[in-house]
């Protein structure tokens, strides 16, 4: 077995202020936040972020806005801008992270991933040394970016594979980088056998660094969050926190997801080890320059994507209005 490139109270030590964002966008943000408080005990100072991605029951135009689409940010970088409470589109539709910096009353960053990969590392590269952090962490809500693409469930693996894809480009790059995967399966995709099964797959490979749980105290903000940051799959985890158990139906009703005590507790790993050892969306993605080009790359290895169904939802919707 290999040993693992560190251990996770190694890369705590050594950092003094993390980036944690929530890479599938739309509520990820209120899960980032779960980990970001974790690392507040362990005496970081953090920022917060997710994508300019919201669901589409929220945001019927398909895709992740772009900077000519958005008001009211601060802008870091043409892929990285800062919103605050009154952050929204232009046709007003506020972001999920809009609300958590309402919440918090303090900023949380926007990666706009329209430029690819290669937007996403440039885009973070600049938010870390504008707001001086010296640690990356990424926070998938569910488990989407521990797919390898032929998962029956799979639903959503456009922007968790940009985003792996470019955490491991950024740890190449001499970034300390950290990938959490927090509610087990909590959006209805990735069955918890398929989730138990890469999470050996990387811990084989020396890529698992290490877990945490929901803390009484945690679990109490998350639930506080989620009454202004609407969101389904990070509410699972809290909910399994205080003791629900069985099965659970989300997305109307379309989606079952497992409830267990496993899903209070977030795994975190090496995006690196990740990215080589198991996900083979991400490296489809990893050349890409655009939004397009990544989506054609995972279509071409047989895998479909959010982008594919809101486009077809859009289409339908404008169809029926016709």
């Amino acid at each position: 077995m290999n040993p693992s490139p560190l251990s996770l109270e190694d890369l705590i030590r050594s950092s003094k202020r993390a980036l944690v964002v929530g890479v599938g966008g739309g509520g990820d943000v209120v899960g980032a936040l779960a980990t970001a408080r974790f690392l507040d005990f362990c005496g970081l100072e953090f920022v917060l972020g997710g994508l300019s991605w919201e669901r589409s029951i929220y945001d019927p135009i398909p895709g992740p806005r772009k900077l000519s689409e958005v008001r009211n940010v601060r802008v870091l970088h043409d892929y990285a801008w800062m919103a605050n409470g009154d952050s929204q589109t232009t046709t007003g539709v506020f972001f999920a992270e809009s609300k958590m910096a309402a919440v918090q009353g303090q900023e949380v960053l926007l990666i706009d991933i329209n430029g690819g990969v290669k937007g996403a590392v440039d885009g973070l590269e600049v938010a870390m040394k504008e707001l001086n952090t010296d640690l990356l962490v990424g926070l998938d809500v569910g488990g989407d970016s521990l797919a390898q693409g032929n998962e029956p469930g799979l639903r959503s693996p456009l922007a968790d594979s940009i985003m792996l894809a470019a955490y491991a480009e950024l740890e190449k790059l001499g970034h300390r980088t950290l990938w959490g995967v927090f509610g087990y399966g909590s959006d209805g995709e990735l069955t918890v056998d398929e989730i138990e099964s890469a999470l050996s797959k990387i811990t084989g490979a020396g890529g698992l660094l290490g877990a945490w749980s929901l803390t009484p105290k945690i679990a109490a903000e998350i639930e506080e969050a989620i009454k202004t940051v609407p969101t389904e799959a990070s509410a699972i985890p809290a909910r399994c926190f205080r003791g629900a158990w069985g099965e659970s139906r989300i997305r109307s009703g379309q989606r079952s997801v497992k409830l267990t005590p496993l899903t209070a507790l977030t795994f975190f790993m090496s995006a690196t080890k990740l990215y080589e050892t198991l996900s083979r969306p991400a490296r489809a993605v990893r050349a890409s320059a655009s939004l397009e080009d990544a989506n054609d790359a995972l279509r071409t290895i047989g895998v479909s994507t959010e982008l594919d169904f809101e486009r077809s939802k859009y289409r339908a919707s404008k169809e029926s209005h016709s």
